[in-house]
């Protein structure tokens, strides 16, 4: 048998490949008490009376050593953000030994993240104290969790429009539009509710959002 003779460039690729996966690893474990030390601020105080000194104080860092990383307190609630929504949205959906059809799953999974979004401490105080925080992602641009909903949202209707049990459509205009919807429902859900009528309470349009998520998604 000819022995596999690996190239040394390939090895250096493959080597600092890792270096640079290990060094992403290491980065996104020493963030943790960080981004968990801003978000004990921002629930205490709000993001305006939040300041690097007192994330550092309660990290346990230097600020220098938050200065090499983030510039400023609003970089800092970014990834913060980011973090939280992220696993709000992959808490949200159904796991993948669920046997019933996609579609019933996506919408599961939109309705009850949105759910938690709403039930979320720090969107809670972000919305009542620093509602402008969330007004470039709604107006101008997308943020990193929006793409990470958008990347699961594509998956997820590729494999409803494989079942047959999702409408078929352009995959990334479909997702990008549940997550219109979806936003909507979240960000602006208080300025329709009333809790004094039921047929209004935020649980009732948490219901409606279901049947518009499901009657769009049905072939």
């Amino acid at each position: 048998m000819t022995p596999i003779r690996h190239n040394h460039s390939d090895r250096s690729n493959s080597d600092r490949g890792h270096s640079d996966r290990s060094q992403s690893d290491r980065s996104r474990t020493e963030a943790d008490p960080v981004l968990d030390a801003v978000r004990d601020c921002v629930l205490a105080v709000g993001v305006r009376r939040t300041t690097l000194t007192d994330v550092a104080r309660r990290a346990g860092v230097s600020r220098m050593t938050l200065y090499r990383r983030w510039p400023d307190v609003r970089s800092l609630v970014g990834d913060l953000m980011t973090r939280e929504w992220i696993a709000v949205a992959a808490d949200a959906m159904p796991t993948g030994g669920d046997s019933r059809p996609v579609r019933s799953r996506i919408v599961d999974g939109l309705v009850a993240g949105a759910a938690a979004f709403r039930a979320h401490p720090l969107f809670h105080k972000i919305l009542d104290v620093d509602p402008e925080l969330l007004l470039p992602y709604i107006l101008d641009r997308r943020g990193a969790s929006q793409e990470a909903f958008l990347r699961l949202l594509v998956t997820a209707l590729g494999e409803g429009h494989e079942d047959g049990s999702v409408r078929r459509a352009p995959t990334d205009r479909q997702a990008r539009s549940l997550l219109l919807v979806v936003q909507s429902f979240t960000l602006s859900l208080r300025t329709m509710t009333d809790e004094t009528d039921p047929e209004l309470s935020e649980a009732a349009f948490l219901d409606e959002l279901r049947t518009l998520l499901e009657r769009t998604l049905t072939p």
